[in-house]
């Protein structure tokens, strides 16, 4: 019908974002990013010497929501590094 169809790099759906190449390391800089962030706010609340039960519980509501979001989608797709960049993350807040 003579409509122009237009193409993307990435296309953020749902949470997810999906590249061109169907590769998930635009996706997973962003997971980390953020995860990152709410890791160091985390830190922060350790200084006011908060009980370990609610340090856990932010770090599941925060941290841990960010980094299983979609994990379906893309987990079983990811290479080797990314998974361990996760790991990273995960080790960290530990």
């Amino acid at each position: 019908m003579n409509s122009t169809v237009m193409t993307m790099e990435t296309l953020r759906f749902l949470g997810t974002t999906i590249s061109q190449d169907l590769k998930w390391d635009t996706h997973i800089d962003s997971i980390v990013k953020k995860a990152q962030q709410r890791l160091y706010l985390l830190r922060q609340l350790r200084k006011f010497n908060l009980p370990q039960e609610l340090l856990k519980q932010f770090y599941s509501v925060t941290a841990e929501s960010v980094l299983c979001t979609s994990v379906t989608v893309w987990f079983s797709s990811a290479t080797k590094s990314e998974l361990g960049r996760l790991r990273r993350i995960v080790r960290t807040a530990e």
